[in-house]
């Protein structure tokens, strides 16, 4: 049997790193992503390939749409010459970076930088996947626990996953007739190097989170991958146009 493909957005670190290995486990061969972090993201494919899975890795900025293009025409050829096909079957759009900034003084330009890469990348880069895609797959959009419950410094950053969880139900709903579902996984406090590590270099801030967890502690990257890997199973086939919230219950 021809094993699945799964494209992730910002594979080589964090959260995408896991899911990738989180997928190789479930027999998933993957394209990952990566912006700035060439060197991670060939650890990754290391990685992989030591599951006895294929993988590859391919650079794309979310931000920059003139590129999608390029980009598009790079996968199918790396997918020919790679994976022995012209198509993938699960695309997790999951690359994307964080700030604090306080509505007070947030500029135009920061709402336009985090728009690009939360929003706006998202919906055109998904458009552009769909001509590369198998009927039957599914297409991921990770958001944030904060569009549930309000961290001062994320109006911008949380509005613009908000959308996100919007344009899913739509993606469900006319991607339909293909068979492809969509669904948001929302993490909350994890402790990665995202937005500069904001978790794990500030003890005070990840000891309130864990105190305000019902499972008393903050998350892991290794919380996250394995749902997303779920979700690209005959398993989870049937989930469609969710938002799954992964926080260990915070502010519950």
């Amino acid at each position: 049997m021809t094993a699945k493909i799964a494209v992730v957005t910002g594979g080589s670190r964090g959260l995408g790193r896991n899911m990738a290995m989180r997928l190789a486990e479930k027999g998933i061969d993957t394209v990952i992503t990566y912006n700035t972090k060439k060197d991670e993201a060939k650890s990754v494919l290391f990685e992989i390939e030591s599951q006895g899975r294929k993988a590859a890795a391919l650079h794309l900025d979310v931000s920059d749409l003139r590129s999608f293009d390029k980009f598009s025409a790079e996968l199918t050829q790396t997918l020919k010459d790679n994976f022995g096909t012209d198509k993938f079957d699960f695309l997790v759009n999951n690359a994307g970076m964080g700030a604090t900034i306080p509505f007070a003084s947030a500029t135009e330009d920061d709402f336009d930088r985090l728009l690009n890469v939360h929003f706006k990348g998202v919906y055109f880069l998904t458009q552009k996947m769909l001509a590369v895609m198998n009927d039957g797959g599914s297409i991921i959009n990770i958001s944030t626990g904060t569009t549930r419950f309000c961290n001062p410094g994320y109006s911008i950053y949380a509005s613009m996953k908000g959308a996100i969880e919007i344009f899913t139900k739509y993606l469900a709903k006319e991607l339909g007739p293909r068979k492809i579902a969509a669904n948001v996984v929302a993490p909350g406090a994890t402790e990665t190097d995202f937005n500069n590590a904001v978790i794990r270099s500030n003890p005070e801030i990840k000891s309130r989170i864990a105190q305000n967890t019902a499972l008393g502690r903050v998350g892991q990257a290794e919380d996250i991958g394995g749902i997303i890997a779920f979700l690209c199973t005959e398993d989870g086939r049937w989930i469609n146009g969710q938002r799954i919230e992964a926080t260990g219950g915070v502010w519950l």
